[in-house]
């Protein structure tokens, strides 16, 4: 534990931001889940919607600082052409 106030407060101040950035790569991870899961049942118009959400949420953990953009955008580009196999 600190003894330096300032320092305290970083540790507070770290375990919100890691518990904030745990959140929202949950959140990441599961619409990539429910999207796989959709694609599996082959159901076109469910799969479209959570290729969509998935795709909101790693836009949105980019803008958060929570992953890096080339990250996101290796994951959108992988899950687009997963879906476009696997529709057509």
């Amino acid at each position: 534990m600190p003894n330096i106030k300032s320092a305290a407060k970083r540790v507070r101040q770290i375990q919100k931001r890691t518990l904030r950035n745990k959140m929202i790569k949950t959140r990441v991870r599961t619409s990539i889940r429910r999207f796989k899961e959709a694609l599996a049942t082959a159901d076109a118009e469910n799969a479209k919607a959570a290729l969509q959400k998935a795709l909101r949420e790693l836009d949105k953990a980019v803008t958060k600082g929570v992953i890096h953009k080339n990250n996101a955008a290796r994951k959108k580009s992988r899950l687009t052409k997963l879906f476009n196999r696997n529709a057509s």
